[in-house]
C-alpha cells in the first residue's frame, strides 16, 4: 500500500522551486533594469555630449559668422572707401582734363601769338630787305622805301595827275640818285612835264635821257617825244632833226616808224 504523504509535504519542494524561480525571475527583473538604467544613462552622457556638441558647433558657427559680418563689414568699408576714392579720381581727373583743355588753349593762343608775332616780324623785315625788280628789262635790287616812292610817283602819273607826278620823280631822282629805277624816272619825268604841258622842260628832260641811256628801250620814244616837244614849241626844224636822228639810230624801232609819218606834217 502506497503511503501517502501529506499535500503539504508534497507542495514544499515544489514551493520552493518556485520561489527560487520566482527569486530567480526577480533577479532578472532587477538585472534588467540596471542595464536599462545604464543604457538611459549612457543614452543621456551621450545626448548630453551631442547637445554639447552643437551647443560647440553652434557657437563656433555663430563665432564663424561674426567673423563673416565683420569681414563683409571691413570688405563694404572698403568698397565705401574705394568708391570715395573712385570719386575723388574721377573728380581730379575731371579737373586734370580741364586743366588740360585750358592748357591746350593757352598752348593754341601762344601758338597763334607767336605765328602772329612771327609773321608781323617778318613782314617788317621784308619792308626793310632789299627786294629784287625788272623794269625795263633790267633786273636791279631796291630798297622798300624806294619802290614805295617810284610806285607812288607811276600812280600820280597813270592817275593823271602830272603835278604831283613831277614832284615825285623829281623828289625821287633827289633822294636816290644811284637807283636803278633812275633812267625810267627820267623818261617818266618828261613825260609828265609834257602831260602839264612844261615843254621846255620836257625837252630838257627827255634829251638828258637819251643822252644817259641810249639803249634803254624807251630811248627811241623819248626821241619821237622829244620832237613832238619841239613840236608844240614851234620848233620844226629842231623837230624834223630830232626826227632824222630816231630814224638813223633806232631804223626798226615802232617810233622811228611813226617819226617817218610825222616828219611828213612837219613843213
Amino acid at each position: 500500500m502506497r503511503s501517502h504523504r501529506p499535500i503539504a509535504s508534497r507542495l514544499a519542494p515544489l514551493a520552493a522551486a518556485l520561489l527560487l524561480v520566482a527569486a530567480g525571475a526577480a533577479h532578472a527583473g532587477m538585472f534588467d533594469d540596471d542595464e536599462a538604467r545604464k543604457a538611459i544613462i549612457d543614452l543621456r552622457q551621450r545626448v548630453s555630449q551631442m547637445e554639447d556638441q552643437n551647443k560647440a558647433q553652434a557657437a563656433a558657427q555663430a563665432a564663424s559668422a561674426a567673423a563673416l559680418n565683420d569681414q563683409f563689414s571691413a570688405i563694404r568699408r572698403s568698397l565705401l572707401d574705394l568708391n570715395n576714392q573712385l570719386d575723388s579720381i574721377r573728380g581730379d581727373i575731371a579737373k586734370l582734363r580741364g586743366s588740360d583743355e585750358e592748357l591746350t588753349r593757352d598752348v593754341a593762343d601762344l601758338q597763334k601769338r607767336q605765328k602772329d608775332i612771327s609773321q608781323a616780324f617778318d613782314d617788317r623785315l621784308r619792308k626793310l630787305e632789299p627786294t629784287k625788280v625788272t623794269v625795263d628789262g633790267r633786273e636791279f635790287g631796291v630798297e622798300p622805301e624806294e619802290k614805295k616812292a617810284y610806285d607812288s610817283a607811276m600812280a600820280a602819273l597813270r592817275g593823271g595827275d602830272f603835278d604831283n607826278a613831277v614832284i615825285a620823280f623829281n623828289g625821287f631822282a633827289k633822294r636816290y640818285p644811284s637807283s636803278g629805277y633812275l633812267d625810267s624816272v627820267r623818261f617818266w619825268l618828261g613825260n609828265a612835264y609834257y602831260g602839264k604841258r612844261d615843254y621846255r622842260n620836257a625837252m630838257t628832260t627827255f634829251r638828258a635821257f637819251v643822252t644817259s641811256a641810249p639803249d634803254n628801250p624807251h630811248a627811241a620814244e623819248a626821241l619821237l617825244a622829244l620832237a613832238n616837244t619841239q613840236a608844240e614849241m614851234k620848233d620844226v626844224r629842231g623837230a624834223r632833226k630830232t626826227i632824222e636822228e630816231l630814224i638813223k639810230s633806232y631804223p626798226q624801232s615802232e617810233a622811228a616808224q611813226a617819226g617817218k609819218e610825222r616828219l611828213a606834217s612837219l613843213k
